[in-house]
């Protein structure tokens, strides 16, 4: 079998591309990735193995937000759990571009996964607000449900995008070359990017601090809804005059 870092190279030349892709991603969650594809592929795992594995991370660390009293300790632990979820979705990826394995089976697994964990990391904070936080009001209890709505919309939306664009392209005689990524545009995704989203939990040890900090990043994912749509709205459109 091919050395460790035989695969590692054979990776890199495997990326997708970089653009529309936060400073984090690019940097730390895909390369991360890569070394746990490599990491796979030396154990003979499949793709969807490490899907699998992927949501055993998230889930856990997502049951421990519901479960367990809010600490410095569990904040610790809810984050790992959640940050190694979100690099092994980009290994499985990445292991299906570099075995050719990937198929629409696996994409649809990703995609629950995906959607399963939008839906039930907000409500794990829901049920912690619930039971363990001291709140100034009852009120605050609709947050989770408000950042889950955009969520949940956010995907649906983009994942629409992606499909209907694939399909009008497939009609068209050719799509236009992509640019080379922007770094302005990667800064500027950082606070819409799950792995910014996951740090959050590092401020479980302080129920003010986490609430504060979830609340701003509830506010920047709306403004982010409102934004996506209106782009992917008028990519759309444009695809039609063609």
């Amino acid at each position: 079998m091919e050395g460790t870092t035989t695969v590692l190279g054979r990776l890199r030349g495997a990326q997708k591309t970089a653009k529309g892709v936060s400073l984090y991603s690019r940097y730390v969650n895909r390369p991360a990735g890569r070394v746990l594809a490599a990491a796979a592929y030396r154990l003979g795992m499949t793709p969807n193995q490490v899907t699998l594995v992927s949501a055993a991370f998230t889930f856990t660390a997502v049951a421990g937000v519901a479960l367990a009293r809010p600490g410095p300790g569990t904040a610790v632990l809810v984050y790992l759990g959640l940050a190694a979820g979100f690099a092994l979705d980009s290994a499985d990826g990445q292991l299906a571009r570099l075995t050719g394995r990937g198929g629409p089976d696996g994409e649809w697994l990703d995609h629950v996964v995906d959607c399963a964990k939008m839906i039930l990391v907000h409500t794990a904070v829901l049920i912690a607000f619930y039971r363990f936080f001291a709140l100034p009001g009852d009120g605050w209890l609709l947050l989770p449900l408000g950042f889950l709505f955009v969520a949940v919309l956010t995907f649906c939306a983009g994942l629409l995008r992606e499909q209907l664009g694939k399909a009008a392209a497939r009609g068209t005689a050719g799509t236009p070359a992509a640019g080379p990524p922007s770094r302005l545009r990667a800064v500027a995704l950082l606070p819409a990017d799950y792995g910014v989203f996951c740090l959050v939990f590092l401020l479980l040890g302080d129920e003010t601090v986490f609430r504060m900090g979830y609340a701003a990043l509830a506010a920047v994912h709306a403004l982010f809804l409102v934004l996506f749509l209106g782009k992917w709205f008028r990519e759309l459109k444009a695809l039609r005059a063609h």
